[in-house]
């Protein structure tokens, strides 16, 4: 994973050397989803276009024993974004490439799930220019894809009661995000 992250970053160098923008965020929402954090980097090939790769990171796990409730992911995703007036000014909507790893379970019943999700995501949204170098995004997604995953009784105790492999639809991004324009 850290292979293809790098490799993205890389890829996009050559683009911000041409193109003189470039911008970095952090979604202050996925900090709200039990400290997931996260960044992401765009830079700008055309009027009305911008390349995007972010990442996702939540370690933490909450509580002990069978009372534990966490979301922990590692998530990957690059993607293009389509601005009608001009790049990082006002609505735009975007299309991705994603990957997570995830384990989830707690919040409901003592079930945790992992597995891994492989999918593409549609979001759309608005920026916000605060100042020459400073835009806060809001914005709304959707993906969808296939998973791999297996469902365990407790987060201790190793009782499989459902694996498999599904297709999925899931809400992806809530944004409320802080971006810094170069």
């Amino acid at each position: 994973m850290k292979r293809t992250i790098i490799t993205v970053l890389l890829a996009l160098v050559p683009l911000c050397l041409q193109s003189q923008n470039l911008s970095v965020s952090t979604n202050l929402a996925d900090y709200a989803m039990l400290g997931t954090v996260n960044a992401g980097a765009s830079v700008s090939v055309a009027r009305h276009w911008t390349l995007d790769a972010s990442v996702k990171y939540n370690p933490f796990k909450y509580g002990s024993g069978n009372e534990v409730k966490q979301y922990r992911q590692r998530l990957v995703s690059a993607g293009a974004r389509w601005w009608p007036w001009y790049v990082y000014s006002g609505w735009w909507i975007s299309g991705k490439a994603q990957y997570q790893e995830f384990t989830k379970g707690g919040f409901v019943s003592e079930e945790t799930s992992e597995g891994d999700r492989y999918g593409g995501n549609i979001t759309a949204g608005y920026s916000y220019m605060i100042g020459n170098h400073l835009n806060m995004e809001f914005g709304l997604g959707m993906w969808g894809g296939y998973e791999k995953y297996t469902t365990y009784a407790c987060p201790h105790c190793g009782a499989i009661v459902d694996e498999g492999e599904k297709y999925f639809i899931l809400p992806s991004d809530i944004i409320v995000s802080l971006s810094y324009i170069f």
